[in-house]
C-alpha cells in the first residue's frame, strides 16, 4: 500500500536550536518523499521560533509552528503535536530530534517500513551499538536503559527510548494523549509500550546516531530517574487493568 504526497508530517519539538534547525527542515522538504514539518517550540530565548516562521513564509503549505508559552518538557511538547498533525488529517506521523543527530534520510527508510508496520523505530541498537560521538558513560547508561526497559516491558524492541520513530495514525488516535505520564525519555518508552499491548504490529531499522555539533543536551538526572523508576509503575498498572 502507497500514501498520498503531503500525507505525512514530522514533528519536531525545540528549544534553543537555532543553529540547527533552518538547516534540518530544508534536508526534510527536500526529500524525495514529501513530508511536512511542525515545529513545537518551547519559547526558545535564541529565537529558534522565529526562524522557522520566517521559513514558513516562503512555504506555508509545507512548514507550521506551535509557539508554546513555556518550556515543559519533551512529552508535552509531542502530545501537543500529535494533535495538531490528527487534526490536520495526516496518516503517518514522524518525531525526530532537531539537533541533526537522526538523519532526515533515514525518514524516506522509516516511511517505506509503514507499509507493512503500525509503528517503525529507528534504532541505535538493532544491529549492534550504532553511536557516534557519545562518551562511552552516555552510551553504557543508554543501552543499559534499553535493556532495562525490555526487561520490564516484554516489548520486542531494542531502543525504546528512541525518539526517531513513525507512526500510522491509527496507533496515536487509539492511545488517550492526555493520559500519558511520563515527560522525558521515559514518555519514548510509555507510547511504544501502549503501542505494543493494543497489539500494533512494531518494527525497527537500523540508524546511526550522531551527537549533537550545535546547541546543549537536553539530558539531566530527573529525565533518568522517571525512565528508571517509571517503567516498574507503569508495568504494574498495565498488568493490574489485565
Amino acid at each position: 500500500m502507497c500514501f498520498n504526497m503531503h500525507n505525512s508530517i514530522v514533528v519536531i519539538p525545540t528549544y534553543n536550536e537555532a543553529d540547527n534547525i533552518a538547516r534540518l527542515i530544508n534536508s526534510i522538504i527536500s526529500l524525495p518523499i514529501d513530508f511536512d514539518v511542525l515545529v513545537v517550540d518551547d519559547n526558545s530565548p535564541d529565537g529558534t521560533s522565529k526562524l522557522v516562521h520566517d521559513l514558513s513564509l516562503m512555504n506555508k503549505k509545507r512548514i507550521n509552528v506551535i509557539d508554546r508559552p513555556k518550556k515543559e518538557g519533551l512529552g508535552k511538547a509531542y502530545k501537543e503535536g500529535f494533535v495538531w498533525a490528527l487534526k490536520n488529517n495526516y496518516n503517518l506521523i514522524f518525531e525526530m530530534d532537531a539537533d541533526f543527530s537522526h538523519n532526515p534520510k533515514d525518514l524516506v527508510r522509516i516511511h517505506e517500513k509503514l507499509n507493512d508496520f503500525d509503528l517503525v523505530v529507528g534504532s541505535r541498537y538493532v544491529e549492534g551499538i550504532n553511536v557516534i560521538n557519545w562518551p562511552l558513560s552516555r552510551i553504557i547508561l543508554s543501552y543499559f536503559a534499553s535493556i532495562y526497559s525490555r526487561l520490564i516491558t516484554g516489548m520486542p524492541i531494542k531502543d525504546a527510548t528512541s525518539g526517531f520513530v513513525g507512526y500510522r495514525r491509527k496507533v496515536l488516535e487509539s492511545i488517550n494523549l492526555e493520559s500519558l505520564v511520563f515527560n522525558g525519555y521515559a514518555f519514548q518508552i510509555e507510547l511504544k509500550f501502549k503501542s505494543h499491548i493494543k497489539k500494533f504490529r512494531l518494527a525497527e531499522i537500523p540508524i546511526i546516531f550522531k551527537d549533537r555539533v550545535y546547541g546543549d543536551s537536553k539530558m539531566n538526572g530527573s529525565i533518568i530517574f522517571e525512565a528508571v523508576f517509571g517503567l516498574i509503575s507503569m508495568k504494574i498498572k498495565s498488568l493490574l487493568k489485565d
